[in-house]
């Protein structure tokens, strides 16, 4: 992706963000805003013990998600293109996240660490194509295995808050030649002040390389690492995403761009906005931009 655009994208971001200081957000108290501690049970005021089911990434519907150049041929690197002719899609469809998360065993090691369960599933769905008989285009699904510790200390500026790591798998559960699955061990680090927030997560791939590999080259694409910069005030989210390959030579990765604004009580507006790699797993390899319009359900 040009430095150009990412550098533009960053630089609307952190101007729109800095509108509160103008008093352009309207309050609406009805919304709360979580900290870190309250979304991770962090600290020992916010323990709520272990099976509650807690938000995690963000739930959302976008009944229009439209994209520059849709997917109609998918193929793996190295690989024959799935299908003959390009499937016949069309660039606008829906698209809709659910996430949870669990506490599965509370205050461990030295009684501050937690064990969670997080799960996360993604549509794609072709609802306006009658042609095809409106069918779901990508399903993906992600459990995880989290392990998450309390951190209490001062770093850039900011107030470090935890760190961990995750088993995760993420597979779009689908026969080959269009299946695509990965197991990843993931790192992550955050860190908040005021109404920023900010994590960092490294990964490493555990199943790459093989010859049966369905989506050989992944993480060349997706990248091996994210850091998400979530900004919040008066019911107002704005966040943005940038994954990177972290490689010199061809560098790829993605950035996505999420702002959230109050409707009525729990109740927002959802805005997308992704340019690169890997909006979902059939894509890995595939670069492309799209716009989402829709409606979020809960703080994240």
């Amino acid at each position: 992706m040009p430095f150009i655009r990412i550098t533009f994208c960053v630089l609307v971001f952190l101007i729109t963000a800095n509108l509160k200081a103008q008093g352009l957000f309207k309050k609406k108290d009805s919304i709360v805003t979580k900290s870190l501690s309250e979304s991770w049970e962090l600290d020992s005021k916010d323990k709520n013990g272990t099976f509650k089911l807690n938000s995690y990434q963000p739930f959302y519907v976008m009944p229009i998600h439209w994209s520059n150049r849709i997917n109609d041929q998918p193929q793996s690197i190295g690989q024959e293109p799935a299908f003959e002719e390009p499937i016949d899609l069309q660039s606008t469809e829906v698209k809709f996240q659910i996430s949870f998360k669990t506490k599965l065993v509370q205050s461990l090691l030295f009684g501050k660490g937690d064990l969670w369960l997080g799960y996360t599933q993604l549509a794609h769905w072709q609802v306006y194509n009658k042609k095809l008989s409106r069918p779901f285009r990508e399903l993906n699904y992600e459990p995880e295995l989290i392990f998450n510790y309390p951190l209490n200390f001062k770093f850039l500026g900011f107030q470090a808050k935890m760190a961990g790591f995750a088993f995760n798998h993420q597979s779009n559960g689908k026969p080959d030649p269009i299946s695509r699955s990965w197991n990843r061990i993931i790192l992550h680090f955050a860190m908040e002040r005021d109404n920023f927030q900010i994590y960092i997560k490294p990964w490493f791939r555990l199943d790459g390389g093989s010859e049966d590999d369905d989506n050989p080259e992944i993480e060349d694409y997706i990248g091996r690492a994210e850091a998400n910069v979530v900004y919040r005030k008066n019911g107002h989210s704005l966040n943005i995403l940038l994954r990177n390959s972290l490689s010199f030579n061809d560098n790829h990765g993605s950035i996505k761009f999420n702002y959230m604004y109050p409707i009525k009580n729990n109740l927002r507006g959802h805005i997308q906005v992704f340019s690169g790699y890997g909006e979902n797993m059939i894509d890995y390899n595939h670069y492309q931009t799209t716009v989402g319009l829709g409606i979020s359900f809960v703080e994240w």
